[in-house]
């Protein structure tokens, strides 16, 4: 993805925020230079992935098979380990009118997809093994058998959970979604199976200088590789 594109995709998702009144943390509106001038005092929010990830999930059309994502809290993978301290994770995230995130799943993380406001967010769910034909899962904290492949729509306030080990897609239906995503912690390093072979995270065209920091530029920022 062009890093102009990128650095718009989040200015965007910033003011459908704000004209939501949906409030982000004080990271979100922080530059690049920001948080590589502040590296070490922010150490625990690197170490957490917490910011902006944009990604095309390397399809490289994003109006079609794309997300926009912010990390709120996460735990680090010792707390997921050892089931003390911060074990949950959040995320806003904005998907586009027709805009899919692909088929994955996670073998360690159950999350409840919400959607938090405007048009209708879509949900397909299906089991890792193929001979089953539906996924027990909650809706709106109600147990409820989802046949695989059957798409549950949610309006505004509506959730789904997706538990660990189950293959997933969404999309938005009829324009922008402002969704949520409430989870065990979120290892976006380790846990993601795409059904199709392709990367979690876009490839970046520099393009002109960014001016913001994604989550999966944080590994060199610590020095991890």
């Amino acid at each position: 993805m062009e890093r102009s594109r990128i650095d718009a995709a989040v200015d965007g998702a910033r003011a459908l925020a704000a004209e939501a009144g949906i409030a982000l943390p004080g990271f979100a509106a922080w530059s690049r230079d920001e948080w590589l001038s502040a590296r070490e005092s922010v150490r625990p929010a690197l170490e957490r992935g917490l910011g902006w990830d944009v990604t095309d999930f390397g399809r490289g059309d994003f109006d079609r098979v794309g997300l926009v994502l912010c990390t709120l809290r996460n735990g680090t993978l010792a707390e997921r380990d050892s089931g003390a301290g911060q074990t949950y994770a959040e995320k806003f995230l904005v998907a586009q009118d027709g805009q899919e995130t692909p088929m994955h799943l996670h073998r360690r993380k159950t999350e409840d997809i919400i959607n938090r406001g405007g048009a209708a967010l879509v949900v397909e769910l299906r089991p890792e093994q193929g001979d089953a034909d539906a996924v027990v899962t909650l809706v709106d904290g109600l147990e409820r058998a989802v046949r695989a492949g059957d798409p549950v729509r949610l309006d505004p306030g509506q959730s789904i959970q997706v538990p660990a080990g189950v293959f997933h897609r969404f999309w938005a239906d009829g324009g922008v979604v402002l969704a949520g995503e409430v989870s065990s912690v979120n290892d976006d390093v380790d846990d993601n199976l795409f059904l199709d072979p392709f990367p979690r995270y876009a490839a970046v065209d520099e393009d002109a200088p960014a001016r913001y920091l994604l989550v999966s530029e944080y590994a060199e920022v610590l020095g991890r590789r």
